[in-house]
């Protein structure tokens, strides 16, 4: 998989402004995003496994909180 195409450089700069950053650079937008689709990987990865521990198929929100506990 691309990781290059998962999240927006927009979204990053949204979510830092929202964070009360004035101005972000692409260099920070850049770096967010690469921390963010690591961590969200690896929360995923987790969250497959409890899932099929469970014996399902289909991940659920309460598998993807489990993960990140």
């Amino acid at each position: 998989m691309d990781k290059g195409k998962i999240l927006p450089l927009a979204a990053m700069e949204k979510l830092l402004k929202k964070c009360g950053a004035a101005r972000v650079s692409e260099d920070a937008k850049g770096a967010m995003k690469d921390v963010l689709e690591d961590y969200g990987e690896e929360i995923g990865q987790k969250a497959v496994r409890i899932a099929q521990h469970s014996g399902r198929k289909t991940v659920k929100g309460s598998d993807i909180k489990l993960a990140v506990k």
